[in-house]
C-alpha cells in the first residue's frame, strides 16, 4: 500500500463552552499548528480540519466513525478526564480496532512524575480502519505535551498503519 500524496488529519475538540461560543478553542489549534509543522519538516503534506462539537457522545461517535473513513490521523482534544461529563476515552476506546498504550503509559508516566495530577488523564490510542486515534486533554499545556510525545513517532505509526518498514522506507 502507497501513502498518500497529502496525508489528512482531523482535529475534534469536545467543549461544551466552546462549542456554544462561550470561549475561543485554543487546544485544537494548536493540534494543527504542531501537527502541520511536524509534517512540514517531514517532508510529507498534510491537510488539517478542525471541528468543535459539545461534550456528547452520539455526535463524537458519528463523527469517529465518519472521520475514519477519509482521514489518515485523528486527534481528539477534551473529556479524558474523570468529571462527569468527560467521556471522550469512553466512546472512542470502543470504536478502537487495535489499541496503542505504550505511547499514553509513557505519556503519563513522564508527565505524571512532575505532577501526579496528570495521572487522572485517560486517555488512549489506536487504529480504527485505517487511521491512527489519539485522545489528548483539552489544556494547552497537556497538549504541547502530549504533542511533543506524539509526534516522535508519528512517521513510523503511519508507515505501519500502511504496512511500509520503516527500516526502507526513503531508501
Amino acid at each position: 500500500m502507497n501513502l498518500p500524496d497529502i496525508l489528512k488529519v482531523k482535529i475534534i475538540t469536545l467543549s461544551d463552552r466552546a462549542a456554544a461560543g462561550e470561549y475561543e478553542d485554543l487546544s485544537g489549534p494548536l493540534i494543527r499548528e504542531m501537527t502541520q509543522e511536524w509534517f512540514k519538516n517531514s517532508g510529507w503534506k498534510c491537510e488539517c480540519d478542525i471541528v468543535v462539537i459539545p461534550d456528547d457522545s452520539g455526535k463524537l461517535r458519528q463523527l469517529v466513525n465518519e472521520s475514519s473513513q477519509d482521514y489518515n490521523v485523528i486527534f481528539t482534544t477534551g473529556g479524558t478526564g474523570i468529571g462527569p461529563r468527560d467521556m471522550t476515552v469512553d466512546v472512542v476506546e470502543q470504536m478502537l480496532e487495535k489499541v496503542i498504550p505504550g505511547i499514553m503509559e509513557h505519556i503519563r508516566v513522564k508527565f505524571g512524575a512532575e505532577r501526579p495530577n496528570a495521572l487522572l488523564s485517560r486517555g488512549v490510542a489506536g487504529v480504527k480502519g485505517s487511521s491512527l486515534i489519539y485522545t489528548l486533554p483539552g489544556s494547552v499545556r497537556a497538549v504541547e505535551e502530549y504533542m511533543g510525545e506524539i509526534l516522535k513517532s508519528l512517521q513510523h505509526a503511519i508507515l505501519m498503519l500502511y504496512g511500509i518498514d520503516a527500516h526502507e522506507y526513503g531508501k
